[in-house]
């Protein structure tokens, strides 16, 4: 302690008012969890995923898990811009669900009311998740999403998305986001955006005929949306599906190693009614298989790529040098 009985030199007070500053920063930097439990049964930390959420640290110095215990969690969840480094780890994929109902109509706020239907929203940086499912239960009524992405470096892995049009949406001119063993299922338009997503080992469904992917991509960004090892499947009666249509001008797609199934449409991509876009987008193909894959009669406007083009497609590249951080399925 510092007394005015004593003489202290100005070296000495500095490192003295340093080290108690120091100390109190210490301290504080202990004041928050890093790992939270979210039960239904109140055996946890919190009954509601938003609750932990809430109770996350601002702009973390490590990252926060939160681990989801199996049940059903009927709630419009946010992941806010500043709760980064968030990891959201359910218990089991089948078994851990967040379900909400919100659809455009009944939102209601006018020609984008499609942008406030989700029911899991990311907005936070380095933010993962694994092991649980994400559904929209709207049901059929137009546009309503399920998982909406508006943050950079975002890892999904090991999650279902369910819903109908809409189901998945990337947004952010440039954000990254890394899917792998997921299963995606809609209708319309089903996996749509302006990021730069890709997708490993998943399944993607198609409940109905119509469109499984409607890209935005910026003309300045050199990769939009890219497939790589997925299966595309589809429900019965399905018969015709395309890969994709463009909600830009410049939007960019590609299937690369997948398997494409019987429902997908010989001419595989379709212009959204705009021929000028066929001058623009950048619709691609590389060694895929399955009943779908037919270059003879795809739309003269896309690309199959070479063996060398095809090279460009790699995590480093798509992701701009960012990796993933991936872990195993439980």
């Amino acid at each position: 302690m510092i007394t005015k009985n004593k003489r202290t030199s100005p070296l000495a007070l500095l490192i003295t008012l340093f080290l108690v500053s120091f100390g109190a920063r210490s301290v504080v930097a202990q004041e928050y969890a890093t790992k939270m439990v979210v039960s239904k049964d109140g055996t946890g930390d919190f009954t509601s995923i938003q609750a932990a959420i809430n109770a996350s640290k601002t702009y973390p110095w490590h990252d926060i898990s939160i681990f989801v215990k199996n049940g059903v969690y009927a709630e419009k969840v946010e992941v806010y811009s500043w709760n980064t480094r968030i990891k959201l780890i359910g218990e089991s994929k089948e078994n851990t669900i967040i379900t909400y109902g919100d659809h455009f109509n009944k939102i209601n706020l006018g020609r984008n009311s499609t942008f406030h239907t989700y029911t899991l929203m990311v907005r936070g940086n380095d933010f993962s998740a694994q092991n649980l499912t994400i559904i929209n239960s709207a049901g059929a009524v137009g546009q309503a999403v399920a998982l909406h992405i508006e943050a950079d470096r975002v890892s999904i892995n090991n999650v279902a998305i369910k819903g109908h049009q809409d189901s998945l949406y990337l947004a952010g001119e440039g954000f990254r986001s890394y899917f792998k063993d997921c299963y995606i299922e809609g209708t319309t338009d089903f996996i749509f955006g302006e990021g730069t997503a890709m997708f490993e080992d998943c399944e993607v469904k198609s409940l109905s005929n119509s469109y499984i992917t409607a890209a935005s991509t910026p003309k300045n960004q050199a990769f939009g949306f890219v497939f790589n090892r997925v299966k595309l499947t589809a429900s019965a009666a399905v018969d015709k599906v395309y890969l994709g249509r463009p909600w830009r001008h410049h939007a960019k797609t590609v299937f690369i190693n997948s398997d494409l199934g019987l429902h997908i449409a010989p001419e595989g991509w379709q212009n959204w009614g705009d021929v000028s876009k066929q001058e623009t987008v950048f619709y691609a193909e590389f060694n895929n298989s399955g009943q779908g894959t037919n270059s003879i009669k795809r739309v003269a406007w896309a690309h199959q790529l070479s063996q060398v083009e095809a090279q460009d497609y790699t995590i480093k590249n798509v992701m701009r040098g960012w990796q993933p951080n991936i872990v195993s399925k439980k």
